[in-house]
């Protein structure tokens, strides 16, 4: 399994929060839900992805973007505008005013559709997803918090199909949107990472290095192996100074660091999603005892395993 593929398997966007927004500028949009992914497209017109902490992106017609971390930002008709937003999505999902105030039939439109008027001057599409476990957060977080892909260089026709099931009302039709969500992130993210000049993470461009790529795909598949930096370096045929100097220049951390984070974040979702005994993990993804497990887990997460996953065990499914 290929990394990107790895995190897409624990990106979900079952019962996603997807919708159509119809308005005319000057208009803002505020989301403070916390999701772990939010796709946006403007349908019609243009606007600015504005990031709290972060430089405003702008969103020409039909550009795709997807906002990454669950951080709170604002999606604005112009960068100079003053409006009020429509409406704010909080982490349940709710649509206020921004006092509390829960608006239903005041910005209700259609099927999925909200906003001002059907005939507004701007359509913006919003979708978002829900990420579980460590390994699908590490991949993700190399990504900008911000990632456009522009019209003339998506590869798929999958958003049209979307756009057309947004307003359908059928059975089933949760899941069909669902899936259609599903291959516009997909897409998206593939033509992001094959544009010229992006800010492709190491990750990714390993996959085509003959000395990385083998020791990074050794790594996954035997994260239990007693790798060192020699046993790698002899894994890609090459000396340990030159291999040692070529994994930290595309990952951008040395090979030792790696694993290690790597076997962490392994720990931490098979604490989540198994019910083997710390121990068991512990071997599993290369530690000697739980103890070890413990204190290397501790020191990199600031928790115990064992709490962890009792933490994890009593938060809510999202």
């Amino acid at each position: 399994m290929d990394a990107l593929t790895n995190m897409l398997s624990h990106i979900r966007s079952a019962g996603a929060l997807l919708g159509k927004s119809l308005m005319s500028p000057p208009w803002s949009v505020r989301f403070t839900d916390g999701a772990s992914m939010t796709l946006v497209t403007m349908l019609r017109g243009e606007g600015w992805v504005l990031p709290d902490g972060a430089p405003p992106v702008r969103l020409r017609h039909r550009d795709v973007a997807i906002v990454q971390g669950p951080g709170p930002f604002s999606l604005i008709s112009e960068l100079d505008s003053k409006a009020e937003p429509l409406y704010v999505r909080t982490e349940d999902g709710i649509c206020t005013d921004g006092t509390g105030l829960v608006l239903t039939d005041e910005i209700c439109l259609d099927v999925r559709t909200c906003g001002t008027r059907l005939d507004a001057q701007h359509a913006m599409l919003t979708g978002s997803f829900t990420m579980t476990g460590r390994i699908a957060e590490r991949l993700l977080g190399s990504f900008p918090r911000v990632l456009v892909v522009p019209r003339h260089q998506q590869r798929s026709a999958i958003l049209e199909l979307l756009e057309a099931e947004l307003v359908r009302d059928e059975s089933g039709q949760q899941a069909v949107l669902d899936r259609f969500l599903e291959l516009v992130l997909i897409g998206t993210l593939r033509d992001w990472l094959a544009l010229p000049g992006s800010a492709v993470p190491g990750w990714h461009r390993a996959t085509a290095d003959p000395v990385v790529g083998i020791a990074l795909a050794a790594i996954h598949e035997e994260p239990a192996r007693p790798w060192t930096v020699e046993s790698l370096a002899r894994k890609a045929q090459v000396s340990r100074a030159t291999f040692a100097r070529q994994f930290t220049e595309t990952i951008g951390e040395p090979p030792i660091a790696y694993l290690t984070g790597w076997r962490l974040c392994l720990a931490a979702d098979l604490l989540e999603r198994s019910e083997d005994t710390v121990e068991s993990i512990a071997r599993q993804v290369g530690y000697s005892s739980a103890y070890a497990l413990s204190t290397a887990f501790t020191r990199q997460f600031d928790i115990r395993p064992s709490r962890h996953r009792a933490m994890v065990a009593s938060s809510p499914t999202p």
